[in-house]
């Protein structure tokens, strides 16, 4: 694991007491590659009208800004020791929209309730590969709705598949306390309200092609072990800056 000084911008208006955000963004250091569009062969007549493409990497045009990069603070073995997270019990909706999961990436923590719904006019499934949860691969008939109660933290995101429709794919990220984030259209992400320490963070990008040992920060090359590093945090912004990840990294859809 690499550990990280962060530029730090103090916003007393927003931060918390001895609490501060993580941000960073994350770039493709290469070529933008061309959307890789889905072989709609199921439920053809609507499924085909919504210009379906691949979305395991996401990369904007204008910035080179990837979507969908996952940040937790890490609290398995050699990770960090957070205070316990009084639970939220919140409901986190997975929608089966237009033969693809929305959102792509579902953060929720133990205690919350996975509320998978479908508005399409096609039955679709979830299939569901908890290791700690229950395991469920749940039917969901057009504009019908099922519930999965979440007990348990999980140690990886996990997908979730239709099995009716192949292409459909998206994660869910199942954790005991509530720092974690998901990358925007711009390929930054905010961290908010973390702890003022020393803490473990893992990275989760879905096209890795492997770990991602070694990444580029701000022209710095970094060695992330495990998809692991360590930020001291400090009152306010923590400001990462830009994270440069290499194409050859990545498995690139085609």
């Amino acid at each position: 694991m690499r550990r990280f000084l962060v530029c730090t911008a103090c916003l007393f208006a927003t931060a918390s007491l001895n609490a501060g955000d993580l941000k960073m963004q994350f770039v493709l250091d290469g070529d933008v590659p061309a959307p890789s569009p889905i072989d709609v062969n199921r439920d053809a007549e609507f499924c085909g009208k919504h210009d379906l493409s691949d979305e395991s990497l996401v990369v904007n045009p204008k910035n080179k800004g990837i979507k969908n990069v996952v940040v937790y603070v890490y609290t398995g073995r050699g990770g960090s020791d957070l205070p316990e997270s009084t639970p939220k019990n919140a409901t986190h909706e997975l929608a089966n929209k237009n033969c693809r999961f929305e959102p792509h990436i579902v953060l929720t923590q133990v205690g919350d309730t996975l509320k998978v719904t479908n508005p399409d006019p096609v039955g679709h499934n979830a299939n569901l590969n908890f290791l700690k949860n229950e395991a469920a691969n749940l039917m969901i008939p057009a504009s019908q709705e099922k519930e999965v109660k979440l007990k348990e933290s999980e140690p990886a995101p996990i997908p979730v598949e239709c099995n009716i429709h192949p292409w459909m794919k998206s994660y869910v990220v199942v954790l005991d306390h509530p720092y974690a984030a998901v990358s925007d259209e711009d390929g930054v992400l905010v961290i908010k309200d973390l702890p003022n320490e020393e803490l473990v963070f893992r990275v989760y990008v879905e096209a890795a092609d492997g770990a991602l040992d070694e990444v580029n920060v701000n022209g710095e090359m970094q060695e992330w072990k495990r998809n692991r590093f360590e930020v001291e945090i400090e009152d306010g912004v923590n400001d990462m800056g830009v994270v440069k990840i290499k194409p050859s990294q990545l498995k690139i859809p085609n």
